[in-house]
């Protein structure tokens, strides 16, 4: 799919306008005799406690050799010693000096100060909580899948407006369906809102890296005999996908069930969201019957699926 230019141009825009930003807190930052790039080497020293000239390069994305002159005016200045415990010079261990300790721990001091007085202090508290979850957004889209376990927890004030927007927008984008699934979605989030505390529900948000991933949630079917639960909602958001999150939801909620004591789960498919089927088809549901039916502007195939427990 061809890149939007509007959306390339509002990334060059974010990068100039926080370029700026950056600069004005390095500034503020680093008023030492040391150069960014010496402090990013005192940094990743300070944080790892001991480290190969080669491997804090690698991690710096840094030219081998400036690293190298970079290393030994440190070393010069006695901020960085050198623990000999290898013939090959680049698998020599490198460690911050009792000096170069000091000096990492006020760079900390100073680039908290900086971040706070700079960037988080102007803001209000809604302010705050928005800037840093949209930098946590950034982070979670464009890094590589991180160690940070996956946390599935209630849902807290606001999240379920969130996932009517995000659901209603993905199936837009991804499948091309239009209002009508929103409306039908708000509607169904309403009425696990509604839902009394017995026969039990149950709603599960998965966050990792800080951030919303997906969701599910059961609740008893009113179409059908006592005893029976549906399960409805469940998605992964696109930067989180293929971590087997969708999984790891449908497994609680099927867990949920069984000790709530229902006896089977229902649900309602399409048969176009095929990664969604594929983990109903491992979790054990069976296909019961499908419906083809005209919705949210397309021509779809509706799928009814249902697990004995």
């Amino acid at each position: 799919m061809a890149v939007n230019p509007a959306d390339i141009a509002q990334v060059r825009a974010f990068n100039r306008f926080y370029t700026r930003i950056i600069g004005l807190l390095d500034e503020g930052m680093h008023k030492s005799p040391h150069s960014l790039s010496e402090a990013r080497v005192i940094y990743e020293l300070g944080k790892r406690g001991h480290a190969t000239s080669s491997t804090i390069a690698e991690e710096l994305d840094m030219d081998r050799g400036q690293m190298s002159r970079l290393v030994l005016r440190l070393v010069d200045q006695g901020i960085v010693a050198v623990l000999p415990r290898s013939r090959d010079r680049r698998s020599t261990p490198l460690a911050l000096t009792s000096e170069g300790d000091a000096l990492f721990r006020h760079f900390n001091e100073m680039s908290d100060a900086a971040a706070a007085n700079g960037l988080l202090e102007p803001l209000d508290e809604l302010g705050r909580r928005d800037l840093v979850d949209a930098m946590r957004r950034i982070e979670s889209l464009l890094a590589e899948p991180g160690d940070e376990p996956l946390i599935l927890r209630p849902h807290r004030i606001g999240e379920i407006g969130w996932l009517i927007h995000r659901q209603g927008l993905l199936y837009h984008l991804e499948q091309g369906w239009n209002g009508e699934f929103e409306t039908l979605i708000t509607r169904i989030y309403a009425e696990y809102e509604a839902a009394p505390a017995n026969p039990p529900k149950g709603l599960w948000i998965a966050e990792q890296d800080g951030q919303v991933a997906g969701s599910v949630f059961i609740i008893p079917a009113t179409e059908d005999a006592a005893g029976t639960a549906q399960l409805r909602m469940l998605y992964t958001e696109p930067a989180f996908r293929g971590r087997g999150i969708g999984k790891r939801l449908v497994e609680e909620a099927v867990r949920f069930s069984r000790v709530s004591g229902y006896k089977r789960i229902i649900l309602w498919t399409q048969d176009c969201l095929v990664s969604a089927r594929r983990i109903y088809q491992g979790a054990g549901f069976a296909l019961v019957r499908e419906d083809k039916h005209h919705s949210f502007g397309a021509d779809l195939n509706g799928q009814y699926w249902a697990l004995e427990l």
